[in-house]
C-alpha cells in the first residue's frame, strides 16, 4: 500500500507539466456587451438578465442556465454569437455573479430555481422560448421541462446533473482514469488535511484540464468574468453539493430526476455532451434514450464539459439547426 508521502511525491511530480496550454475560441459575432440588462425580481430577490439580440423577433429566443450551483453566465458568451439569428438571454440565479446575494439557504432549493425561470420569462412577456441549461443549470431546465410548460418551445440539456447517483458513479470511472499518482492524490482530498491545499488544487486541475475545461477561456471573456462581482459562489455550491468536488454531501447528495425524463416530449428534447466531458457522453445518451420516443442526442468532439469554451463552433453547428426546426 501507498504511503501517504509517497502519493504526494508521486502526485507533485505528475503535475508538474502545464495543464491548459491552448486559449479557446472567440466566435466571430460574439457581443461581450449586452444590448439591454435589468435586474428582475424573482422569488427571493432580484437577478440580473442580459439580452443580444431582438426578443420580439421571428424566432423565440433561447435562455442559458448556468452551473455550479453558484457559478455564472460569463461562459455562454459564445453562444451570443447567434444574437443575429435570435434573442440570446443570459442570466445569473440568485447569489450568483452580478445578482443580489440574500444568502439564505432557504432559497436554495430546486424548486425555487425552477420558478425563478418563469418568473423571467414572465417579466420579459416573452410567449415562447427555448432553454439550454448546463451541468447544474440542466437539472433546472430538466425540472423545468418536466413541467410541459405552453411557453417551451425546446429544451436544450447539455451536460446535465440529471442523478447525483450516476453522476459519482462517471466522475469516480473518470478519476480512475487518470494517472495513479494523482488519482490516489484525489482521493485522499477529500479527507480534510490529507495534503495540503495548492497540490489538492493541483490535482483537481488536471482532472478539470482533462475532463471539465480543456482551453483556457479568450481574453476577452476572461477579462469580462474576472469584472464581475463573483464569478463563483463557494456558500451556494458547498450548501448544495458540498465541500469535495468527488463527493456530495449537500442538499443535492440524494437528487434523482431520471423519474423526470419519462414527462419530456422527445420532439423538443436535445441531450449534450462534451466527447471528453465529466459528465459521460455514453451517460448521456442513455438519459436520450429513455424519454419516451427518444430525445435528440449529439456528442460534440474535442470539448469537456465547458463545451462553449473548448469547441463553441461545434455546439453551434448542432444547436442552429435543432432549434430552428423547433421555432
Amino acid at each position: 500500500m501507498m504511503s501517504r508521502r509517497t502519493v504526494l511525491a508521486g502526485a507533485a511530480a505528475a503535475i508538474a507539466a502545464p495543464v491548459l496550454a491552448e486559449t479557446g475560441p472567440l466566435l466571430p459575432g460574439l457581443q461581450i456587451k449586452p444590448d439591454h440588462e435589468a435586474m428582475i425580481r424573482v422569488p427571493g430577490g432580484r437577478v440580473y438578465v442580459r439580452v443580444n439580440g431582438n426578443l420580439d423577433g421571428p424566432r423565440p429566443p433561447i435562455v442559458m442556465l448556468h452551473g455550479g450551483p453558484g457559478s455564472s453566465h460569463w461562459y455562454f458568451l459564445n453562444a451570443t454569437a447567434m444574437a443575429a439569428d435570435r434573442a440570446v438571454i443570459l442570466y445569473d440565479q440568485l447569489d450568483s455573479g452580478r445578482s443580489e446575494t440574500p444568502d439564505d439557504p432557504a432559497n436554495w432549493q430546486v424548486a425555487r430555481f425552477v420558478d425563478e425561470l418563469e418568473a423571467i420569462r414572465s417579466h420579459l412577456k416573452l410567449k415562447r422560448w427555448h432553454v439550454l441549461g448546463a451541468s447544474w443549470g440542466g437539472t433546472v431546465a430538466l425540472e423545468y421541462a418536466a413541467r410541459r410548460p405552453k411557453a417551451l418551445a425546446g429544451v436544450v440539456l447539455q451536460s446535465p446533473l440529471v442523478s447525483t447517483e450516476v453522476w459519482l458513479n462517471d466522475a469516480r470511472a473518470l478519476k480512475d482514469g487518470m494517472p495513479p499518482a494523482i488519482r490516489d492524490l484525489l482521493d485522499g482530498c477529500d479527507t480534510p488535511g490529507f495534503a495540503p491545499n495548492d497540490q489538492c488544487e493541483a490535482a483537481t486541475d488536471a482532472f478539470n484540464a482533462r475532463h471539465v475545461r480543456m482551453r483556457a477561456s479568450p481574453p476577452e471573456i476572461a477579462a469580462y468574468k474576472a469584472a464581475l462581482p463573483r464569478s463563483f459562489s463557494e456558500g451556494i455550491y458547498n450548501h448544495m453539493w458540498g465541500r469535495a468536488e468527488f463527493t456530495a454531501s449537500g442538499t443535492l447528495k440524494d437528487y434523482d430526476g431520471r423519474p423526470l425524463l419519462a414527462k419530456l416530449d422527445g420532439q423538443r428534447s436535445l441531450f449534450v455532451a462534451g466527447e471528453h466531458d465529466e459528465a459521460r457522453p455514453a451517460t448521456v445518451s442513455a438519459f436520450a434514450a429513455k424519454v419516451p420516443g427518444g430525445a435528440d442526442f449529439a456528442e460534440i468532439p474535442d470539448a469537456a464539459h465547458s463545451i462553449f469554451n473548448d469547441n463553441p463552433a461545434g455546439f453551434l453547428a448542432v444547436l442552429r439547426p435543432w432549434l430552428a426546426a423547433r421555432d
